[in-house]
């Protein structure tokens, strides 16, 4: 997938089709939504981003989301304003070629039932990626860990990307949440998660967290960015630190309308910006925001 191209003119019909709001909240934006097998893991058996007469040189971008109880307002800023905003800044500020947006939304595997722990939209270049955003089922208890590497698994064994396969050039994944990895405590997959989540059978070994991260990352660019909810938010820096080293940036839940900002700032350090340029670019508090949240992301 991943015909078409994008306009914010699109959104904002989509948008007020849908009676989304700014004060819109998840409960109101994606209540009475099920799960879905389209974008059910087990259901899949590859999404593709592909190059096109619109998009000769594709970039493959996942944005994956945790979509706890906690983590609801994530779910609905994405909706109403991150998703929009990043795609139309990567055309103004061209951080990457011809982008291919997934939305990925995630949560525990453990005790929930095969569907749920992860939905995962298309590659799309245009509106469909909102469109498909906002059939997610997005409401769930509360987790121990942010399950990242449910995001990392599909992009490991079930995407296909030509910006890969034909250019050697890596994708992008941006993984947010509040939580720790789970590196500390041995996290990672079971064979039944697996078999579960994704229907994949014949795996004989859990999957443990670093060699999930270290498969994904063959043909992705990975980026964590924790959001800050105050009492928790060291431990958790800190433990994904440990796992990807000047791959973690930060954002307070309170500045999350900066989310997108965040996201092209890091693009542009991995096009081979300087931190200094990439930060003088943006003005009044997105820049103190921005400045705080890349400020441990080493591109090497």
């Amino acid at each position: 997938m991943g015909y078409g191209s994008y306009k914010a003119s699109d959104w904002q019909r989509l948008k007020n089709s849908k009676g989304i709001r700014t004060d819109s909240s998840a409960a109101e934006i994606f209540s009475g939504n099920e799960f879905l097998e389209k974008y059910d893991p087990k259901y899949i058996d590859m999404r593709e981003s592909r190059d096109s007469a619109d998009s000769p040189e594709s970039t493959p971008i996942i944005l994956g989301f945790d979509v706890t109880g906690s983590m609801g307002y994530l779910a609905a800023e994405i909706a109403k304003n991150s998703l929009n905003k990043t795609i139309t800044q990567i055309y103004d500020k061209h951080p990457v070629t011809n982008p291919h947006v997934m939305c990925a939304a995630f949560t525990s595997p453990i005790n929930k039932p095969a569907s749920g722990a992860l939905q995962v939209t298309q590659f799309e270049a245009d509106i469909r990626v909102v469109e498909q955003l906002l059939e997610f089922k997005v409401m769930f208890g509360g987790n121990r860990y942010s399950f990242d590497d449910l995001v990392w698994y599909f992009a490991a064994h079930h995407t296909d990307i030509d910006c890969f396969s034909k250019r050697r050039k890596k994708g992008f994944i941006f993984c947010i949440g509040d939580e720790v990895c789970g590196i500390d405590d041995g996290s990672f997959l079971t064979c039944d998660d697996v078999k579960r989540i994704f229907g994949d059978e014949g795996v004989r070994d859990h999957i443990k967290l670093k060699d999930s991260y270290d498969l994904a990352s063959k043909r992705y660019e990975i980026f964590h960015i924790v959001t800050d909810m105050g009492y928790r938010f060291d431990k958790a820096y800190q433990s994904w630190e440990r796992l990807m080293p000047g791959r973690v940036a930060s954002i307070r839940e309170e500045d999350i309308q900066y989310l997108s900002e965040v996201i092209i700032s890091i693009l542009l350090l991995f096009k081979g910006y300087s931190k200094d340029d990439v930060i003088r670019q943006w003005q009044g508090d997105t820049r103190d925001v921005v400045s705080k949240a890349i400020s441990d992301i080493k591109i090497r």
